[in-house]
């Protein structure tokens, strides 16, 4: 008699709300290949719509040019307009081979079609929120905080927010998203008051269901539990009734920016940023997602590499303010004062400065953050970052570095999550490496963490790629540490993990696989949209 294969029994301490499923093939319809596609199909039906008209309409030439006077004006506008000049190369190029599909795609995407409301409504909360964390004057005037420019990079990143540079803040520092996800589990049990959740992706599993688990438990106790995802999530890897479930457990949830087909840039604006603050004491961030890949619990791009950081003092306060900021977007009146000046003075060594980036504003914070490292650099800059696409400002501040004598390094993947994305990287090796940046493949399997660690002084781990998803389009968050005590485990996490990379070299890059040379080249037109 044959024996039916038993199921293994669920974890106790795993909760699940959705059934295992197939990824679902709604993203192709929302990216920008969807999009493009529209657009082009769009052409098409205008061409043949004119073709139609010849036989009704006796003054043909004035509506055929129509199309092309438009086109013009989104020329015009190119020249005229406050764009990056790689991206209005990029931008040009396309509409000279597809005239009226990429006039429509410029026009749609810097109207900002359905991000107005949010425009105004994130600027007010901005505004209302700018005073709600105050920077003790005392710290700006610090000898070691003048002589390192922070007080300089403080002033600059309080033009689009409210970022104190604070002291009496402990840093933990996590090599591994699997250590991130041993301490967030031990800290959510401590829970008394509130728990905040703000992650781009959130994919059930290992990782999701155990967190979700205690966040069940703690909502059943009256803890304030509130948790927001990207609206990417939905069509990847949660589903759109997924607040309504959450709500059965007691949990506030929402996701940020549902996304639209076509009739908006909602594919431009996604929230990546990752915070977890815990009663206003305890605040994680980095690079690490709520998904098993991240703790290497499945593989998919070999072994995972990903770092985070918590923070515990008087610094949470700036993730407290941030997550309220994005939560109270589609609220009508935002509560800052009930989870506000609740973080208490944690004795430490050194300054914190969380901030965050918007991609509605002018300000290129965390390219800019980046840069400052660059250029004040002494002896070393050293990188670790999943993508590499860069403008000409941030690939000039790496070639000068290294050109004036610091040794920049960088860790990059050595098996990839996008070819793409993958091959492009390829193409800047062989300019930063003739400029004497120094590269490296991280062999075992994908770097995702976007860490700067500099002169055994300086240090940021955050959200924040290289590569225009991040420093233009994303909402994004980071930590800047100086003279935190974690900083020499940063650089030593560095070594350890430089250890099990390869060296790009001009002998590599020239033996290179074709196909990556191909497509790295090609890509490199659409870099700016990527």
């Amino acid at each position: 008699m044959g024996h039916k294969k038993l199921k293994k029994p669920e974890n106790p301490d795993v909760l699940r709300l959705l059934k295992r499923r197939k990824k679902g093939l709604l993203r192709i319809i929302f990216s920008r290949f969807g999009i493009t596609l529209f657009l082009f199909i769009l052409q098409i039906l205008t061409f043949w719509a004119i073709l139609t008209l010849v036989e009704l309409v006796d003054n043909f030439e004035l509506v055929a040019l129509l199309p092309a006077s438009f086109i013009l004006l989104m020329f015009f506008y190119l020249f005229r307009c406050d764009m990056d000049a790689t991206a209005k190369l990029t931008w040009l190029t396309l509409m000279f081979l597809f005239p009226l599909q990429i006039a429509v795609m410029l026009w749609i995407t810097e109207k900002r079609i359905g991000h107005r409301k949010m425009e105004r409504r994130l600027k007010a909360l901005n505004e209302e929120s700018k005073g709600k964390l105050k920077q003790d004057p005392g710290v700006l005037e610090k000898p070691e905080i003048v002589s390192s420019g922070m007080d300089d990079l403080s002033r600059y990143l309080n033009l689009s927010g409210c970022f104190p540079i604070y002291q009496n803040t402990q840093v933990t520092y996590f090599p591994l998203g699997e250590k991130k996800f041993e301490a967030v589990l031990e800290e959510l049990k401590k829970a008394e008051r509130f728990i905040f959740l703000e992650y781009f992706i959130i994919d059930e599993g290992l990782m999701w269901g155990s967190i979700l688990k205690i966040l069940a438990d703690k909502a059943a106790q009256g803890v304030d539990v509130r948790v927001m995802y990207d609206g990417m999530c939905e069509i990847s890897s949660l589903r759109p009734d997924y607040p309504k479930r959450m709500k059965t457990l007691g949990i506030r949830c929402k996701p940020f920016s549902k996304l639209h087909p076509f009739v908006s840039t909602h594919y431009n604006y996604r929230d990546h940023r990752k915070i977890l603050v815990i009663d206003g004491k305890v605040a994680f961030n980095g690079g690490v997602n709520l998904a098993d890949e991240y703790i290497n619990h499945i593989d998919r791009f070999g072994h995972w590499k990903d770092t985070a950081v918590m923070l515990r003092g008087e610094a949470v306060e700036s993730f407290t303010l941030m997550f309220l900021q994005m939560w109270n977007l589609s609220e009508t009146k935002a509560d800052w004062d009930d989870y506000l000046h609740c973080s208490p003075k944690e004795p430490a060594n050194g300054f914190v400065m969380p901030y965050a980036d918007s991609p509605l504003d002018e300000y290129k914070a965390g390219e800019n953050v980046y840069m400052d490292m660059l250029n004040r650099a002494k002896h070393y800059v050293h990188i670790m970052t999943p993508y590499l696409v860069l403008d000409n400002e941030l690939e000039s501040a790496l070639k000068f570095a290294a050109q004036r004598g610091v040794d920049v390094r960088l860790i990059l993947p050595g098996i990839p999550d996008k070819k793409m994305a993958y091959s492009l990287a390829k193409f800047y090796y062989q300019y930063l490496v003739k400029a004497g940046v120094k590269l490296y493949e991280y062999t075992p399997g994908f770097v995702h963490a976007k860490v700067f660690v500099s002169d055994d002084t300086k240090a940021v781990v955050g959200t924040i790629n290289l590569d225009y998803r991040s420093l233009y389009h994303h909402f994004e968050c980071a930590t800047y540490l100086y003279h935190v005590d974690c900083i020499p485990e940063i650089e030593q996490d560095f070594q350890n993990t430089l250890a099990k990379c390869r060296e790009v070299t001009p002998y590599t890059i020239k033996h290179e696989k074709v196909s990556y040379k191909i497509r790295g080249s090609i890509m490199k037109l659409f870099a700016p949209l990527m």
